[in-house]
C-alpha cells in the first residue's frame, strides 16, 4: 500500500508538472509570436519630392543609441522614409546637449532640408534648432518638447500625464500607503516632467516620497544609483523609475540583492528586463510609449516640410500600461 501511495503522489505531481510546463510553453509560443508580428506598420507615408535635383534629406539626432527606445524611434522614421524615398543620416546625440548642437548644425551644412531631434536638454538645444530654422531647415521635435518657434512639429506624449497615470497603478497596489523611492534622470527634461507627474500624483493619494537618486540617464549608472537606493533603505516597499535605463538598472539592483519577494517597481518602457519582472510579478506596471509611431509620425512631418508642405503643428502619440496580465501583447517592443 505505501508504494502504491507514493506511486499516486508520483502519478500528482507528474500531472501537475507537466501542466505547469505546457502552460509556460504555450505563453513563451505566444510571446514568440507576438513579437515575430513586429509593431504595426504605418497606416500613412508621406509622398516624396524632388528637393534641389535630389531626394529630400532628413537627419535624425537621437539622445543617444543605447536604449531601445531611440532605436525604436529611429527604425521607425527610417521604415517610413525608405517607403518614401527619403534620404537620411542618423547622428548619436551621446546624452549630451552639445554634441545634439554640433550635429544639427553639420546636419544644416550638409545641405539636409529638415532634421527630426530628441533633446537631451529642452533649452539648450534653443540656440541650435534657432540656427537651422534661419537656415531654412525645418525642425520636428519628437519625445522631449521644445517650446519654440524654430520648432515647426512636435510630436510626442504628455510625460507628465504618463507619470500620473502609472501612479494611480501603483496607488492601487499600495492602498495609497508607504514610501516610494525613485530612479530619476535629472539631466533629462523628458524625465524630470515623468518624476513630477507621478510625484505629484502619489503624494495626493496618501503615499510618501522618499530618496530620489540620479542615473542620468545611463544604465551603468542607473544600476548603481538603484543599489545605493536599496541598500540604504532596507525598509522600502515601492521604486518608480523614470525610463528605460533607469528601469533596467533598477531591475538589475533588485535582483542582485533578492528583493524581488519585498519591493514592488513600476516606470518606463519595456525591456527583456522589464519584461522578466513582469512576468514575476515584482514589476507592476511599464508606461509604454509606441516608439515606432514616434518615428513614423516624425518622418512623415519632416518629408512633407522638406518638400514645402503643412504639416501639423503637434503630433501626440497615445501610451499604453503594461501589467503582467497584457505583458504578452507588447513582445514587439523588444525588436529594434
Amino acid at each position: 500500500m505505501r508504494r502504491t501511495a507514493i506511486a499516486l503522489i508520483a502519478g500528482v505531481l507528474a500531472i501537475g508538472l507537466t501542466a505547469c510546463d505546457s502552460a509556460v510553453r504555450a505563453q513563451q509560443a505566444a510571446e514568440r509570436q507576438a513579437a515575430q508580428q513586429g509593431p504595426p506598420p504605418p497606416t500613412t507615408v508621406a509622398q516624396s519630392c524632388t528637393v534641389n535635383g535630389g531626394k529630400p534629406k532628413v537627419g535624425i539626432v537621437p539622445i543617444n543609441l543605447q536604449a531601445l527606445f531611440f532605436n525604436q524611434v529611429d527604425t521607425g522614421a527610417q521604415r517610413v522614409a525608405d517607403l518614401a524615398g527619403a534620404q537620411t543620416q542618423i547622428v548619436n546625440g551621446n546624452d549630451d546637449s552639445t554634441t545634439q548642437s554640433n550635429a544639427i548644425d553639420d546636419l544644416v551644412a550638409n545641405g539636409y532640408q529638415a532634421i527630426i531631434v530628441d533633446a537631451v536638454d529642452t533649452e539648450g538645444i534653443k540656440p541650435a534648432i534657432r540656427r537651422a530654422a534661419a537656415a531654412g531647415v525645418k525642425v520636428v521635435a519628437v519625445d522631449a518638447v521644445v517650446d519654440d518657434p524654430a520648432v515647426s512639429t512636435q510630436v510626442g506624449v504628455a510625460n507628465a500625464d504618463g507619470g500620473k497615470q502609472i501612479a494611480d497603478k501603483l496607488v492601487q497596489i499600495s492602498g495609497g500607503k508607504g514610501e516610494v523611492g525613485i530612479v530619476g534622470a535629472l539631466n533629462s527634461t523628458i524625465q524630470n516632467e515623468r518624476q513630477k507627474g507621478f510625484t505629484d500624483e502619489v503624494t495626493a493619494k496618501g503615499m510618501k516620497v522618499g530618496t530620489v537618486v540620479d542615473g542620468r540617464n545611463i544604465q551603468e549608472n542607473a544600476q548603481t544609483s538603484a543599489e545605493n537606493l536599496l541598500t540604504g533603505n532596507p525598509e522600502l516597499g515601492y521604486v518608480y523609475a523614470t525610463g528605460e535605463p533607469a528601469l533596467i538598472g533598477l531591475a538589475a539592483a533588485v535582483t542582485s540583492q533578492q528583493r524581488t519577494g519585498n519591493v514592488k517597481v513600476v516606470g518606463w518602457d519595456l525591456s527583456e528586463q522589464a519584461v522578466g519582472g513582469l512576468r514575476a510579478g515584482w514589476i507592476a506596471g511599464v508606461v509604454q510609449q509606441n516608439s515606432f509611431e514616434f518615428g513614423y509620425q516624425s518622418m512623415n512631418a519632416a518629408i512633407d516640410l522638406a518638400c514645402g508642405r503643412q504639416a501639423p503643428k503637434d503630433v501626440p502619440v497615445p501610451i499604453q500600461i503594461v501589467t503582467p496580465e497584457n505583458v504578452t501583447d507588447y513582445q514587439y517592443y523588444l525588436e529594434k
